[in-house]
């Protein structure tokens, strides 16, 4: 079973070899960019030092899932299940009712992800990628089981 533990500043480089990994170049976030996020109100950061991270935010009732990334050997094995209720279990602890993300709308399998998870399709964004494709808005209610 994978060690999921919390990330800090300390992780942003770790955090981003593991983006790196797994987005195309332009939209990977450095070290840099991670580290500005970890420095926001609310935001929560989980690493499975073996190849997967979490990025989320928790202010005013409300829980945003930034970004997940699973390195390609480490996928279909549980991890980003792992991290994603990890990171539901600790927004709903910092007092979120609601999750919401945006996934590539072409991204089949993180929809499938997520629609295990309890997630639900509940709008679309055009042209919210730097390629020009769309988001679909998914969203849960925290108390679900």
């Amino acid at each position: 079973m994978t060690e999921i533990e919390p990330a800090s500043l300390a992780h942003s480089d770790a955090l981003a070899a593991i983006h790196a990994a797994c987005f195309p170049p332009t939209d990977r976030w450095d070290a840099a960019v991670i580290a500005t996020q970890l420095s926001l109100p609310g935001t929560l950061a989980l690493i499975a030092p073996d190849g997967g991270m979490i990025l989320a935010r928790a202010i005013a009732g409300e829980a945003e899932i930034l970004t997940l990334a699973v390195i390609p050997t480490r996928r279909r094995q549980g991890l980003g299940r792992a991290l994603l209720s990890a990171a539901m279990t600790e927004a709903a602890r910092r007092g979120a009712a609601v999750m919401f993300l945006e996934v590539a709308a072409e991204n089949h399998p993180a929809h499938a992800l997520y629609a295990a998870a309890g997630f639900r399709p509940i709008g679309r964004r055009r042209r919210y990628y730097a390629n020009g494709g769309d988001a679909v808005t998914m969203g849960r209610d925290l108390a679900e089981k």
